[in-house]
């Protein structure tokens, strides 16, 4: 059993379903959050975040353009969604993994950047009934969404039928260039500390640096690996635990100026900002590592077992 011969118009159609997801993903949805944080002052959280629920939906219906549209395909992204909502309160609960943001990236890897997204931003809406609805909710699913999305269009997806040994093998130079990118730039955060600390003196590094110059040497990386990366377990791990402390974490920091009671409305003070950067550093630490380990564990069969469901049913991206 294989795959489908290639229809050129359908890859042009979802060529274009995926410019649009990354217009709506970069643009309108960054815009949508800002607007509602600022004009609504935070007291519109629900509204929001169902427009962005709906902004999500969007690209992802676009790949029934030109055919109908196939249930399992809808109740393939509401099972991962259930899962990894399941999977997420079962162990905030219990053991501190982070098992959610490790499943939006099998979502992304599996099903596509525009299905990954949409996992994401779900699971995390649902997630906050049991875990607190707030300001912050629109900002926590659009940084999910954008794990699932990014690790979409990051990397290739294996055929199990095809690759007898399951996922390729555990080799980190897959990676080593676009590790080394981030590693060079983190170095130049601290050159640049020491040399010019500003105000960040008698703060450690300046926690705002190390978010800063680890995305610039992230999007160094991926520019390095033109390329789309192969499925390997180390490269998933390594892109999980970046992503996710660089990404996810940079982001809630920056927005936990704006939800924090007492700074929603207010004048941004750098002060506050960095503040928040260094205090979050270890948390966001802890999150990428957390959930770097599950995907390390779980990453090769959980992927293994979505590719069998969109083969035997017929499910591609």
């Amino acid at each position: 059993m294989g795959r489908t011969s290639y229809d050129p118009q359908r890859a042009q159609a979802v060529k274009k379903r995926t410019q649009f997801s990354a217009v709506l993903v970069f643009l309108l949805l960054p815009l949508l959050m800002i607007l509602g944080t600022f004009l609504a002052g935070g007291e519109h959280y629900m509204l929001f975040s169902l427009l962005v629920v709906v902004c999500t939906m969007m690209p992802f219906f676009m790949v029934f353009e030109r055919r109908k549209p196939k249930a399992r395909e809808i109740v393939l992204v509401a099972m991962m969604t259930a899962i990894t909502v399941a999977a997420h309160m079962a162990l905030h609960v219990t053991v501190p993994l982070q098992i959610g943001t490790a499943m939006v990236v099998i979502a992304g890897i599996s099903m596509g950047p525009e299905a990954g997204f949409l996992v994401g931003a779900l699971s995390r809406f649902v997630c906050n009934f049991y875990m607190g609805q707030g300001p912050w909710t629109p900002w926590q699913m659009f940084c999910w969404g954008l794990l699932g999305f990014l690790a979409g269009l990051t990397f290739n997806k294996v055929d199990i039928y095809e690759e007898t040994e399951g996922l390729k093998s555990r080799n980190f130079r897959v990676v080593l260039g676009p590790v080394l990118c981030i590693v060079f730039a983190e170095v130049i955060a601290y050159v640049s500390f020491l040399l010019a600390p500003g105000s960040d003196s008698g703060m450690g590094l300046g926690g705002w640096r190390v978010y800063a110059f680890g995305a610039v040497g992230l999007l160094a990386g991926v520019l390095l690996q033109r390329k789309r990366m192969p499925v390997d377990t180390i490269t998933i791990t390594v892109f999980t635990f970046f992503t996710t402390v660089i990404l996810y974490g940079g982001i809630m920091n920056l927005s936990a100026l704006f939800t924090m009671p007492g700074y929603s409305g207010q004048e941004i003070s750098w002060a506050t900002l960095r503040a928040l950067f260094i205090s979050g550093l270890p948390y966001d630490l802890a999150h990428g590592g957390a959930a770097a380990l599950c995907i390390f564990v779980m990453g090769n069969p959980m992927i293994r077992k979505i590719e069998r469901i969109k083969i035997k049913y017929g499910i591609y991206k």
